[in-house]
């Protein structure tokens, strides 16, 4: 079992689930070749992305990395939600930076292949 544990919260969970019906709305859209249906499962898939992001800033979320098992469950709340998650692009957005967490600098190129 990976111990990382991601996307086992209340947030990912209700994201995920307005995106599939989003994704279906779309689907049925293109079946149909209703324009109505396309545009309202794109609005579906676009406000999945900000209850998601919603419920991760007040706490239903849960910062990336690894973390002690006892904070699985997916019921637990993260009480550290506030001062933000440092590397957590969703808290960076929102302005929270942790006092501890670098200003982000130009990245180094990553070489594609053993030769370069």
């Amino acid at each position: 079992m990976s111990l990382y544990d991601e996307g086992h919260t209340i947030a990912g969970w209700t994201g995920c689930a307005i995106a599939t019906l989003g994704s279906g709305v779309v689907g049925a859209g293109v079946c149909t070749g209703s324009s109505a249906a396309l545009v309202g499962g794109g609005v579906l898939v676009a406000v999945s992305v900000l209850v998601t992001w919603a419920l991760h800033l007040s706490g239903w979320g849960k910062p990336p990395g690894v973390r002690p098992r006892e904070e699985w469950g997916m019921r637990t709340r993260d009480t550290q939600a506030r001062g933000g998650h440092p590397g957590c692009v969703g808290c960076a957005l929102a302005g929270r930076r942790p006092a501890s967490a670098p200003v982000a600098t130009r990245a180094e190129p990553v070489p594609l292949s053993p030769a370069e």
